[in-house]
Formats: structure tokens, sequence, C-alpha cells
């Protein structure tokens, strides 16, 4: 009936689920969840001494105790600097150690996201990936290691002060805590529906970002464009949504809490009267009513507290649901680099591959051999499936049918993950990264020296990089800011050198070069004839260093298979042939 009237959803994982992986995100951050939590329980300690301490102090004053004023004063004195001094570690401890814990999160997931196998296109927007490692993660950090201790130290504060407060006067006590079973019924509709609203916030946060994010890196185009109004409508409109959906949540949490706020203030209102009827007929101490008055806040507000679990429980849980969501996709295959002895060539025996997006294959029966120390021009208009080859090749997509080999004289081996370490991969566009020229290169090899860093660039015609005012030191933008798009071809071209592997692809690697420059690169890199080489490529200064050619083309119908370029119709015709040499 509840879940009828509130339209409770259905959730992508079960509690049992989320818990799981709450507990096993909360194994590496136990220290400082046991550090606050006995900070929480001292801070109760005290501050439940401090009410006896008031009391007394108050009963000394008054002389319905015999005592030392003095001494009563300097209790509570030596009991608030105790309060300072957890205050103080408290916030080290939730400051220090919580920025710790969420760094190390945030690196096991952007681990787990980099090991994960890839499906031909990126499934959320990295937008929304940064969102969930930015505010999901810490969402789960503050709860694991702050929110659970901090709700077991109120526990504790809730059940001191009801057991003090039994002792003074156990009716009182249990007309304070009465409402407390009422929130327990309504609590799980009350986490259900909140644990909705939450996500569905969440969910449109992330598109908000997404938005800002695309905007602001593709600025120059929609300057040139002229399209700066519509950019900022589509914000405003995206921003809309959010508006809406956290009004929405806005309106179902202030009623929710609204009713609990009168519950507590009725509980006060009446405690309050209680104690002031009995002090008015001498059955209590002016001391024993202050004493009255602060347990029952000491039981109301961890009550609340407690209360306030309950949309904590819905952001966690919302949180995790969105960083599971993220460890979705298996890994790929684990384990040491597995390294072929060159030169080495690469093998497709009867490659199939279609993405999943039901249109047929992209690459249909395809065999051919890139030999060792060859030079293959793969050639073909955009669409052909050239992109889906280099990927094949790399490991990041597995074939349909057939399989992709890397061999030489002695052995053959399937390619998979751990085979990229023969590889490597310039691809096209920019793809510097923010930092020094020095930090981009040392990514193609980490102990690369400098005259190791300044010998591959000469070879990628990048001698440019050393009459630069720092050099090697030269701060690049992001997306190689601050270079022409030749500079940060013949610098990414450096870099794969750097990496020195027997097979090396270059996916438009030169198509910024000018054609002289582009002629310099290809003797360069071509000269030592000891690398396996393949070139995407549209340009025909290319293919004239090329010893073979593979012509891609696209499939027009799925019924339909034109013929191969090059040579005989084939029996079983295919989409992509070869042709060697040319």
């Amino acid at each position: 009936m509840f879940k009828d009237l509130f339209k409770v959803p259905k959730t992508h994982y079960t509690s049992g689920e989320i818990f799981r992986w709450l507990w096993h995100a909360w194994s590496g951050n136990r220290l400082q969840a046991v550090l606050n939590a006995v900070i929480g329980l001292l801070s109760v300690g005290v501050s439940l001494a401090s009410v006896w301490a008031v009391q007394n102090a108050i009963d000394v004053a008054s002389h319905a105790v015999e005592g030392n004023l003095y001494w009563a004063v300097g209790i509570m004195g030596v009991l608030i600097l105790c309060d300072f001094a957890l205050n103080i570690s408290s916030i080290w401890v939730q400051n220090i150690l919580g920025i710790k814990a969420q760094n190390r999160m945030q690196q096991e997931l952007l681990d787990r996201l980099l090991h994960s196998e890839w499906h031909g296109k990126e499934s959320r927007h990295s937008g929304d990936v940064l969102n969930r490692l930015e505010v999901d993660v810490s969402n789960v950090v503050v709860f694991l290691t702050q929110t659970i201790p901090g709700a077991l130290s109120t526990l504790a504060m809730f059940l001191g002060a009801f057991v003090y407060l039994c002792a003074l006067d156990w009716r009182l006590a249990l007309v304070i805590t009465f409402m407390i079973p009422v929130f327990v019924l309504v609590s799980k509709v009350y986490v259900r529906q909140m644990r909705s609203l939450t996500r569905d916030v969440r969910d449109q946060d992330s598109k908000v970002q997404s938005v800002l994010q695309e905007t602001v890196q593709n600025r120059m185009l929609i300057k040139t464009l002229e399209s700066d109004d519509a950019a900022v409508e589509k914000l405003e409109g995206t921003q809309s949504i959010l508006r809406h959906k956290v009004v929405k949540r806005t309106v179902f949490s202030v009623f929710s809490n609204l009713a609990m706020n009168f519950g507590f203030a009725l509980g006060y209102l009446i405690a309050f009267l209680w104690a002031a009827v009995r002090m008015a007929a001498g059955a209590l101490t002016f001391g024993q009513m202050t004493a009255y008055l602060q347990l029952v806040n000491r039981i109301q507000n961890p009550a609340r507290q407690l209360t306030k679990l309950v949309p904590a429980f819905v952001s966690v849980f919302t949180a995790a649901e969105r960083l599971m969501e993220l460890e979705e996709d298996p890994l790929e295959e684990q384990g040491d680099p597995i390294i072929v002895d060159a030169p080495c060539g690469v093998r497709f025996e009867n490659v199939s591959y279609a993405y999943d997006d039901g249109k047929g294959n992209i690459i249909d029966n395809l065999s051919f051999d890139f030999r060792p120390g060859s030079c293959t021009a793969v050639l073909g208009e955009t669409g052909a499936g050239k992109t889906t080859l280099v990927r094949l090749i790399l490991s990041l997509l597995r074939p349909k049918k057939g399989r992709v080999v890397l061999y030489n004289s002695r052995e053959t081996r399937e390619m998979s993950p751990r085979m990229r370490a023969n590889l490597v991969y310039v691809p096209q566009g920019n793809t510097l990264l923010s930092g020094t020229i020095r930090e981009n290169l040392r990514l193609g090899r980490l102990d690369a020296t400098d005259e190791e860093m300044k010998e591959a660039l000469h070879r990628a015609c990048a001698d440019f990089v050393m009459e630069l005012p720092d050099g090697l030191d030269t701060q690049c933008a992001e997306q190689g800011g601050g270079l022409s798009e030749g500079q940060a071809q013949r610098i990414s071209i450096a870099r794969a050198l750097l990496r020195d592997r027997a097979v090396m692809l270059f996916d438009e690697a030169t198509s910024a070069l000018d054609p002289e420059t582009e002629r310099n690169l290809l003797k360069n890199i071509l000269g030592r004839h000891d690398k396996t080489i393949i070139f995407i490529t549209h340009r025909p200064a290319v293919v004239d260093y090329c010893d073979q050619t593979l012509h891609v083309v696209r499939t027009i119908e799925h019924s339909h298979k034109p013929k191969a370029d090059g040579g005989e119709k084939p029996a079983e015709p295919s989409p992509a042939a070869g042709k060697s040499p040319q």
C-alpha cells in the first residue's frame, strides 16, 4: 500500500549488493573510521559529564547540595577544555585522513576504468564519469569514515542520555522517546522514494557538467560558428531540468522534515511542562530541572541526527550505485606483459567484426599479413573500417570471428591486452597532455634520458623543441595548446619513437605536416628497416614509401559486398582485401 501510495521505484541494484560494495569500500578506510568513532564516544562521555557538572555547580551555588563552588566550576572548565581538544582532533582526522581516503578511492576506480574492456565507444560522457569520480566518491568516503562513526557516537549519546534521564524520571524518558518507533516504521518508504529523487538529481547534475565540459573544450569551434547563444541556451535547458528535479526532491524533503520536527517540538514542550510542574511542586531542584532540559536535548538531538541518517543513506546508496555502474564492464586480461622478439609481424586470419549497433560486419572475413619488417599503407574511405582495424591490432576490440596474431620466426601468439607491450601507436590529431614537453615524452618511456629525448625529437623532425626558450621544459596547455598541429604531431611521433616497439601504428600521424617535413620524417622512421610499420593514411607521399598496401572497402549493403580492391574477385567476397606489393 505504501509503495503504491508513494510510487516507490525499483532500483538497479539490491540493497544487499550495495551493502556488500560499501563494506568492501570501507575496508581501506577503517583506521579513519575507528579514530572518528573513538573521538565521538569520548565526546559523548565528556558531554554527559558536563550535564552532571552543570547540575552540580547550580545545586552547589543554590545550596541544594553541599560542595565547593570553585571546584565545581573548575570541573566544568576541565570538561570544556577536553571538548575543545576532541573537536580539534576530529577536524584533523576528518581533513587529513579524509582527503587520503578520497584520493585512494578515486585512484582505485580510475585504475579499474583503465583496465576494463572497451566496446567500441564510451557508454558515458566524460563529464558524467568525472562527476561520479568527484562528487559520488566524496559522498561515499564521508559516509563510511564520518557518518557511520558519527552515528555510533550519536546512538551512544542517545542511550546514555536516556539512561541518565531514566535515573531522574523514567516516565519522562518514555514520553520523550515515544516517537522513535514511528520514524522507524515510515523510514523504509521514505528511503526508497528519496533515493529515486536523489538519483534523478545526481544524473541531471552529471548532464550539466557534461554540457559545461564540452562547451569549454570546444569554445573555439562554438565561437567560429557564432553559436554562443545556442550553447548558453543548451546549458540553460539542462539546468532548468536540474532545478525542477531539485525542487521536487526539496518539496518531499521539507514536508518529511516538517513532520519529524513537529514531533520533536511537541516532545520538548511536554518535557518542559512536566519538569516545570514538578519544580513548582518542590519535587525538583533548579539544577535538576536544568539537567532535565539538557538531557531532553541530548536525547532529541541524537534522535534528530539519527533521522538524518535516512537522507544520508539515500545519498550514499545513490552514489554507490553510480560508482558500481562504472565497474560493470569486465576487466581486460591481466598479467605481466608478453614480449615477442623482434622482428615480428601481425597477421589477420579470417577476421570479422561488428559493433553492437545492428549494422552488420564492419570487417568481414579479412585475412592479411603485415609481415615482419614490412611497411604497409592502409587505405580506404571514411567509415570503411580502418580505425576498427587498428583497434583490433591494439586488442581494444576482440574479433567476433577469426583471430589476430603476433608472430616471428619462432612463435605465434594470439593478440591480447598483454601483447600491447610489442606495439606503439600514434593516434590522429593532437594527443599531447597539459604539462611540459618532457612530461609528454616520458609517457613513451619513463626512464628516458634527455639525450634520448633529443635523439627521438631529431628523428621526428622536432628539433624546434630545443630552440624554444625552455626547451624540454616548455609548458603545453590542454591538448598541446601553444603549439601548432604539426608541432604537436611531431612531438607525439617522438614519444612513440622513445617507446621503441617492434610494431608501430601511425593513424594519419603526418596529416598536419608540409610535404618536405613529411618526407624527411618518413625517411627517418623507415631508414633503419627494423620495425613493422602500419600507416593509416590518405597521403600519397606515405604510400610511396610503403612496400605493400591494404585497401579497406566499405560494405554498401548488408546483402551486397563490393569487389575487393586489387586482384581478382574472391570466392567469398569481403569488404577488405590487400595487394602486395604495390
